[in-house]
């Protein structure tokens, strides 16, 4: 019997939907130690970062629990919502995260420092979040807003 394979793998396997991406004058490390910190407890700005801005997040109802696995995490949500899966790449600077949208986050340098991707792998089409055409150029501009946000949190951290 194969094994299941990981998320970060199965995503990688997929053509990218669409993608997201910032710059920020920093270096790679320390800017991914920060875009990748997954720790269990409350996520916020300190944990799970690209998740900060989601409706549970902001009102406290989202929190980091281990998985099974090295890199492996799940954020559970008060209400009847389905847990949303993590797993950071313990190779390369990159998260991945499946809710009812499938993406990776990566961070690479480039001239500027760091260049900040999200790559949209998989949509729910039938998530009440998403439609295409409008809903999804909607969508593409929140995901766009929340990482221009995520951005400017690790300028601020890091005193850039």
């Amino acid at each position: 019997m194969d094994p299941t394979p990981s998320l970060l793998a199965e995503l990688d396997a997929l053509p990218a939907r669409w993608e997201v991406e910032g710059t920020l004058a920093a270096p790679v490390a320390p800017v991914a130690a920060l875009l990748l910190r997954v720790a269990e407890g409350r996520v916020g700005d300190d944990n799970l970062l690209v998740l900060a801005r989601a409706s549970a997040a902001r009102q406290g109802a989202m929190t980091v629990v281990a998985g099974a696995g090295a890199g492996v995490y799940r954020a559970a949500l008060a209400g009847p919502v389905e847990p949303v899966s993590i797993e950071v790449d313990g190779t390369g600077p990159r998260l991945a995260v499946q809710s009812w949208y499938a993406g990776i986050h990566t961070v690479t340098a480039c001239s500027e420092g760091s260049r900040v991707t999200h790559h949209v792998h998989r949509v729910l089409p039938d998530h009440p979040g998403f439609a295409p055409g409008i809903a999804e150029i909607g969508l593409r501009a929140r995901m766009s807003r929340d990482l221009e946000h995520m951005l400017g949190v690790i300028a601020d951290r890091l005193g850039f």
